[in-house]
């Protein structure tokens, strides 16, 4: 995977953090949740590609 996975994966936890933003601004948990879930995902892999460069 490269810089494209990277960017992404980047891109991906900056969704999840405008969901959880935009979920406490109105009250909506559930998109609140999503978002911490999406976030939370997009550091997985983040935290997947820095293990895969160590190694290589």
């Amino acid at each position: 995977m490269g810089l494209d996975d990277k960017i992404k994966n980047s891109a991906d936890e900056n969704v999840g953090k405008a969901k959880e933003t935009l979920g406490k601004a109105t009250n909506d948990e559930d998109l609140e949740a999503e978002g911490k879930v999406d976030k939370t995902k997009a550091s997985l892999k983040q935290a997947g590609e820095k293990v895969k460069d160590v190694f290589k």
